[in-house]
C-alpha cells in the first residue's frame, strides 16, 4: 500500500466511525503505521491531532442534525460522545461560537469542517540533501522517558526532558561518552506496536557498558534515510520533518520501516544560523 492510499483509509475509517469510541491504534492500523507514526504525520498534513480533526467533524454533524431536524439537544449530545448537554453545549459553543439553542434559531453563523481529502501537490522547488545508507546494529546510552501519543501529549513532554537534561548538563556527558558510529546527541523515537505510549531517548552512541545512570537501547541493522538540517532549532528541524512527511514520502517508493528513528544533535549553539544536524528514518 502506498504513502497517500494508507493515510486516505485511515482517514476513511475515521470517518466511518465517527459516532464511536475508537482508539489511534485502530486508525494507525488502517494505515498500516505505529500510532505515534500516524499521528505525526496527520498533525504534520493538517496542523490539527487526530483528536480534534474527530472532535470538529463530530461537531459539524451535529450542528447540521441540530439545524435539519427537532431532535432535543440531550439527545444529540449523546449521540455525539458528551455525557452531558452542558459539556456538549460548551464544545459547540467552542467551535460555532454560539449555542446549540441560539443555532436552532438562527443556523447562519455555523462552522463547517469537511472531510479530509489528501492530495499529493508539486513542490519541492528547493532541494532536499539525503542518502540512503546501510549501518549494522549499534548501541545507545541515555535517559528514557515514555510518553502518551494521545491529543499529542508527546509533543509537549518531549521539548521539557529536552529542558531538563539541557539545563543540568546531562547532553554534556553525553557528548563525552560519545564513541560511537553515530556522531553527536540524539533523539531516540522507539514506538510500540499497538501501544498509546512510545519511548523516547536522549541518547548517544556508545560502545561500552552504560554507567549506572543511565539505560541501553540496540538500535537494529537498517536501511537509512539520512536528511541534512540546517538552520537553528527547533524551528529547522520542524521544517524538515514536514518536508520529509509532505513531499519525500509521497514522491518516494520508500516506507518507515518501523523501528527507532533518530534525531542527531552536534554540540554547535543551537541558535546558529549555519547548525548542521541530522534525521535518520529507518526505510524499507
Amino acid at each position: 500500500m502506498g504513502w497517500v492510499e494508507g493515510i486516505q483509509r485511515a482517514i476513511a475509517y475515521m470517518e466511518g466511525h465517527l459516532l464511536e469510541e475508537v482508539s489511534i491504534e485502530e486508525i494507525a492500523r488502517e494505515a498500516h503505521s505505529s500510532a505515534f507514526h500516524f499521528q505525526r504525520t496527520f498533525s504534520l498534513l493538517t496542523d490539527i491531532s487526530v483528536g480534534e480533526y474527530m472532535r470538529r467533524r463530530r461537531l459539524t454533524l451535529a450542528a447540521e442534525d441540530l439545524t435539519g431536524s427537532d431532535v432535543k439537544i440531550i439527545d444529540l449530545a449523546l449521540k455525539y460522545g458528551y455525557d452531558t448537554p452542558e459539556s456538549f453545549s460548551k464544545a459547540f459553543k467552542k467551535q460555532h461560537g454560539i449555542k446549540p439553542s441560539e443555532a436552532r434559531k438562527n443556523a447562519r453563523n455555523l462552522k463547517s469542517y469537511n472531510r479530509l481529502t489528501i492530495q499529493v501537490s508539486i513542490k519541492g522547488a528547493e532541494p532536499m540533501n539525503y542518502k540512503i545508507v546501510e549501518k549494522e546494529s549499534f548501541q545507545v546510552v541515555g535517559l528514557r522517558r515514555p510518553f502518551s501519543v494521545k491529543n499529542g501529549e508527546n509533543l509537549s513532554g518531549i521539548p521539557a526532558f529536552w529542558n531538563e537534561v539541557n539545563g543540568n548538563k546531562t547532553d554534556a556527558t553525553l557528548f563525552q561518552l560519545n564513541n560511537g558510529m553515530v556522531k553527536g546527541v540524539l533523539g531516540v523515537c522507539d514506538t510500540k506496536e499497538d501501544s498509546p505510549l512510545m519511548d523516547y531517548w536522549i541518547a548517544t552512541a556508545h560502545e561500552g557498558e552504560a554507567p549506572d545512570s543511565f539505560e541501553s537501547l540496540e538500535i537494529p541493522a537498517s536501511k537509512w534515510a539520512i536528511f541534512e538540517v540546517r538552520g537553528p532549532m527547533p524551528d529547522a528541524m520542524q521544517n524538515t520533518w514536514k518536508k520529509i512527511i509532505q513531499e519525500w514520502f509521497p514522491s518516494n517508493s520508500y516506507r518507515h520501516a518501523g523501528t527507532p528513528e533518530l534525531e542527531v544533535y552536534t554540540d554547535e549553539d543551537p541558535a546558529s544560523p549555519n547548525l548542521y544536524s541530522e534525521i535518520w528514518i529507518p526505510v524499507k
